[in-house]
């Protein structure tokens, strides 16, 4: 738990209180809320991060021509708005053959938001991880000048090493940066049996807010290589990995997590 020092062994005791480091869900329908009730938890949702859009005239400085891209890396909704908000600013008209990249079918989806969505143009990695996704790209990458659409301070480094390792014509865009947010209000002091994290940026604003923080039984649950990275980095035991075969979703990771804890009980 996350008060004062107090010692508790989270992997051997039943989680009665989890901390998610991202905005509640709009919908009451996310399968997080039937978490909630299926094991009869709380659910504590705050951001650990802002974003903050890099303006069109600080954007022509990284000297991109987005209309020379043919295809278009994106591995979150953000990077999505983004990306569109700065062709917007830009004046930039995005061609209709473009080809879009994703790392999990949801990413992909939300693209309907910004354009017609058409399947032989939108491609999806099958189970949420870099691997599945580098799979769909290296399909195409003979004949696409990729666009990586990343945070000026949190690009994906697989990523990168993957598509330069395979010969791939592309161009980092950084169109947004990540800043911590104020999360001393929901965490100092208050008890979680887990914290998940979702970015490696989500880690250092925890100790940007809580400078002396230990872990003292608090399980990590850290989604992607680089925040699991982080969070290994930062000192901490990780003990729920996503995503994996098995655990696709940070959802999924955390019924079997509590599944196993309830047996335990």
């Amino acid at each position: 738990m996350v008060k004062n020092g107090s010692k508790q062994s989270g992997a051997t005791k039943t989680a009665r209180r989890i901390l998610i480091s991202q905005p509640r869900p709009e919908s009451d329908k996310s399968p997080y809320f039937d978490l909630e009730r299926k094991y009869k938890v709380e659910l504590v949702f705050h951001p650990f991060i802002k974003l903050e859009g890099i303006p069109a005239k600080e954007f022509r400085k990284q000297k991109i021509d987005i209309m020379q891209y043919s295809a278009v890396i994106f591995t979150s909704r953000n990077a999505i708005d983004h990306f569109f908000r700065t062709c917007e600013e830009m004046k930039v008209t995005i061609g209709q053959d473009t080809k879009y990249f994703c790392i999990t079918e949801a990413v992909a989806l939300y693209l309907q938001k910004f354009i017609l969505y058409r399947k032989r143009k939108v491609f999806y990695g099958a189970d949420g991880t870099n691997k599945s996704m580098f799979d769909v790209i290296n399909k195409h990458k003979e004949n696409e000048k990729f666009l990586y659409v990343c945070s000026e301070n949190q690009q994906d480094n697989e990523i990168v090493t993957w598509l330069k390792s395979n010969n791939c014509e592309f161009q980092l865009a950084f169109m947004y940066r990540t800043i911590s947010n104020d999360i001393k209000e929901v965490i100092d002091g208050k008890e979680y049996d887990v914290i998940c994290f979702f970015t490696p940026s989500g880690v250092k604003s925890l100790f940007d807010n809580l400078p002396g923080f230990k872990q003292n039984g608090t399980v990590i649950g850290a989604f992607g290589n680089n925040t699991s990275k982080a969070v290994e980095d930062a000192g901490l035991k990780l003990e729920i990995k996503v995503p994996s075969p098995q655990k696709p979703s940070m959802v999924s990771a955390l019924d079997q997590f509590l599944a196993s804890t309830v047996s335990k009980k």
